[in-house]
């Protein structure tokens, strides 16, 4: 991967997961950190989400399950769900990727995350 397009790379595929909602969050913190802004794009999307060998499927779930299991991140959560569900997985694969965070993380972690899965559905219903 050429590094001098790690950024271009990496807004690409933040557009591609999250749309408007991942450049939102990088807006946000351009005027209080605007070198953290930026290396959330080349690290995450631009480095690790770009590589071969899992699909944005796979990755999204995988995110969905560890920043339920987190506890403590609602907010990226919710934004992964949306992401996950831009990407191709079903409202029923990410109900059941946090219901089985229940035996790993607990059952509070994985009420959140359902709660947090609820808002974030009702809202792609336009309710």
């Amino acid at each position: 991967m050429n590094i001098e397009n790690r950024y271009e790379r990496g807004l690409a595929k933040l557009r591609e997961i999250d749309g408007e909602a991942g450049e939102r969050v990088v807006q946000s913190l351009e005027d209080i950190a605007p070198d953290f802004a930026r290396y959330l794009i080349e690290f995450p999307f631009g480095d690790v989400y770009s590589r071969p060998g899992l699909d944005l499927k796979s990755r999204e779930i995988a995110v969905v399950a560890a920043l339920t299991a987190l506890g403590n991140a609602a907010p990226q959560l919710k934004v992964h769900i949306q992401g996950a569900l831009n990407v191709g997985v079903t409202r029923t694969e990410v109900v059941e990727t946090i219901m089985q965070m229940a035996v790993y993380a607990g059952f509070p972690a994985a009420l959140n995350g359902l709660l947090a899965a609820k808002e974030v559905f009702v809202q792609g219903d336009g309710r």
